[in-house]
C-alpha cells in the first residue's frame, strides 16, 4: 500500500497541475501527502571579480529563496482547492543544483511513491531531471511521471501496460506497483522481441503472469515485434492501441559524467509520455 506519497514542486507555474495530480494519487489510497516547494540557485559561476563574489552569491541566494517562497504559496493554494479529507503538509527549501540530489533522495526514502511532472516538458529546468533522478537511483523509491495532459485515470487505473523485457529494474517495477496493479481491470504484460534463447523463450512473460494473477492481478500476456525504429515508440503505440490509463516499466541508467543519467530507453518513453509513467529502479 502506498501511505506516503511525495511531490517535488521547483516552479509556481507548475504547482498547481503538479499538486492536484499527487492529491488525487494520495486520496485514492488515502495517504498522505508531503509536498517539498524547492527554490533552486542554478548559478554556475565560471569566474567573479575580486570583490564582487558575495554579493552576487548572495544575490542569487536571494532570488532562490523568492523562488521557494513563490513555489510554497501556489503549491498551498492549490492544496486548499483539493478534498477536504486530503492530508498533507509542506515544507520550503533551498538548494544549489548540486545539492539537489542528495536533498530529494533524503526525502524519497521514506515515501511509498513519488509524483513528479514530466521531465522534457517545454520550459523545464535541468533541476527536473535531477529531481527524478535523485527519487529513483539515489531514493530508491517508486515515480510516477505526469504527462502535461494530468494524471487522467491513473489513480484508479482500468487497464495497465506493464513491459516486460526479464531485467531486474522490470521485476522492481512490477513489485512497487502492485497496489496499482491489483486495482486494474486489465493489466496487459508486453513483451518486445523476446530472445530466442532467453530463459523465458518458451512462454515470454508467463511466470511473470502466474506470478500476478496469484496475487489476484487480471494479467495476460502480448508479445510484440519490435516494428517501430525504437521499444519507446512500440510501448507508445500499445499503450494507445489499449487506450491505457498507466505504464508501468523499469527505469535505466548509466553512469556518466553524473553519478546517475536515465538511460536512452526511459529518456525516451518520458520525453513521448502521453499517459502517466510509473518507474522503478
Amino acid at each position: 500500500m502506498f501511505k506516503t506519497l511525495l511531490t517535488v514542486v521547483t516552479d509556481a507555474a507548475q504547482a498547481e497541475a503538479t499538486i492536484t495530480a499527487a492529491s488525487r494519487l494520495a486520496l485514492a489510497h488515502d495517504a498522505h501527502l508531503d509536498v517539498l516547494a524547492l527554490g533552486v540557485d542554478r548559478t554556475q559561476l565560471g569566474y567573479s571579480y575580486v570583490g564582487t563574489g558575495a554579493v552576487v552569491l548572495q544575490a542569487a541566494l536571494d532570488r532562490s529563496e523568492q523562488d521557494a517562497r513563490a513555489v510554497e504559496t501556489a503549491c498551498k493554494a492549490a492544496l486548499t482547492e483539493q478534498f477536504p479529507s486530503l492530508r498533507w503538509s509542506i515544507e520550503a527549501v533551498v538548494a544549489q543544483l548540486g545539492s539537489v540530489t542528495e536533498l530529494v533522495a533524503q526525502r524519497a526514502r521514506f515515501a511509498d511513491l513519488v509524483v513528479l511532472p514530466r521531465p522534457y516538458a517545454k520550459g523545464q529546468g535541468a533541476e527536473a531531471e535531477a529531481v527524478i533522478e535523485a527519487a529513483m537511483f539515489d531514493g530508491r523509491a517508486p515515480v510516477v511521471v505526469v504527462p502535461d495532459a494530468g494524471v487522467g485515470d491513473a489513480d484508479r487505473p482500468r487497464r495497465i501496460v506493464l513491459a516486460w523485457n526479464q531485467s531486474a529494474e522490470a521485476m522492481t517495477a512490477t513489485r512497487r506497483a502492485l497496489p496499482l496493479l491489483k486495482q486494474a481491470d486489465a493489466v496487459i504484460i508486453t513483451v518486445i522481441d523476446p530472445p530466442a534463447h532467453g530463459p523465458e523463450r518458451s512462454d515470454p512473460g508467463g511466470l511473470l503472469c502466474q506470478m500476478l494473477v496469484r496475487h489476484g492481478v487480471k494479467a495476460e500476456v502480448s508479445v510484440l515485434a519490435k516494428s517501430l525504429p525504437r521499444v519507446s515508440d512500440v510501448l507508445a503505440r500499445q499503450v494507445r492501441d489499449l487506450d491505457a490509463d498507466l505504464l508501468v516499466m523499469g527505469a535505466y541508467g548509466h553512469s556518466r559524467f553524473r553519478e546517475a543519467i536515465l538511460g536512452g530507453a526511459t529518456r525516451n518513453m518520458l520525453e513521448q509520455a502521453e499517459v502517466p509513467v510509473f518507474l522503478a529502479h
